[in-house]
């Protein structure tokens, strides 16, 4: 039986926009994650609707968009710039709309690779050695103190958009012309050898963390999205105590970027086994192939329960 609220919260929710598309590098993802939150906030019986922000043509304007709708409150499901990145939560707080996910500093901070891992070794909190990559600067010098192999990032992208793994100085040059391509800032990472995790925040509190498991060199887009051989498991490679100590990093991490409402914080083991924290999403996918609802029904909370209780803790 699918998960019906009461007419009180139904009220106390009032009409609600599940804003999504966008006009990012992401805009794909956001529509089939608006499309099953929509779906989902509907079945459970909530009055909500969308807004496809920009439009199919990308000629709408925002906020005319947002202005001429009446909604009571917002769940933002737009992954990159613009919507994940403190420029659309800005808007709404203009309009006094209150709106699902971290508020305007932590949004952008948490769409910043660069500045969240600044804020996190701040508060002494492990993540993988990296360095800015500047034009003109010395890559044989990035590669003496990063050691091979690397990962190139673009430091305000998502979904692995423009991400490479490198062994070697011609991969960095290419790799640094890709990510180039989506950013200004281009950030190399040292390469992380032991398992990779993901770890959903509901109201402050981690769900079950899940270990990522891919033949491709890393975590990629089409291994998000695309392939059907990626496994995500529960029993992880973990004791109960690393397992506790995971869940404990994310929150800290989650917490110290300032973030509210949900997200889902990334990381991997380094050779030592130690735990490296790699970035924070603050508006994650929810599509069929998303983590946050794998999480929640580990958890035992059914997606339609899953995306109310995020609509509840609207601010």
């Amino acid at each position: 039986m699918t998960y019906q609220i009461d007419q009180t919260l139904r009220s106390e929710l009032g009409r609600v926009a599940v804003i999504y598309g966008g006009n990012s590098s992401e805009r794909s993802v956001s529509l089939k994650s608006g499309a099953a939150v929509l779906g989902a906030l509907s079945r459970a019986g909530v009055d909500a609707f969308g807004i496809d922000l920009y439009g199919e043509d990308g000629t709408e304007q925002p906020l005319v968009q947002l202005q001429r709708e009446n909604f009571d409150r917002a769940f933002l499901i737009l992954h990159g710039p613009v919507g994940e990145d403190g420029t659309l939560q800005g808007a709404l707080d203009m309009l006094g709309k209150p709106y699902t996910g971290s508020g305007v500093a932590a949004s952008a901070i948490g769409m910043d690779k660069l500045r969240t891992k600044l804020i996190w070794l701040g508060h002494n909190i492990p993540t993988p050695p990296f360095a800015v990559i500047e034009q003109g600067q010395d890559l044989a010098e990035v590669a003496e103190r990063l050691k091979w192999p690397m990962i190139v990032k673009p430091a305000h992208e998502g979904s692995s958009i423009g991400m490479s793994k490198v062994s070697s100085q011609k991969e960095l040059e290419a790799a640094l012309g890709t990510a180039a391509e989506y950013d200004r800032t281009v950030i190399a990472e040292s390469w992380m050898s032991g398992g990779e995790y993901t770890v959903a925040i509901l109201d402050g509190q981690a769900l079950p963390p899940i270990q990522l498991i891919t033949d491709h060199a890393f975590y990629d887009f089409d291994a998000k999205y695309v392939a059907n051989d990626t496994q995500y498991r529960f029993d992880l490679d973990l004791t109960s105590e690393q397992t506790d100590e995971l869940k404990r990093l994310a929150e800290k991490a989650f917490s110290a970027v300032g973030c509210r409402g949900w997200g889902r914080v990334d990381a991997m083991r380094d050779e030592c086994g130690n735990f490296q924290l790699l970035e924070v999403n603050t508006a994650p996918g929810m599509t069929d192939h998303s983590l946050v609802p794998m999480a929640a029904k580990e958890a035992g909370i059914s997606f339609e329960e899953l995306v109310v209780e995020i609509l509840r803790t609207a601010g």
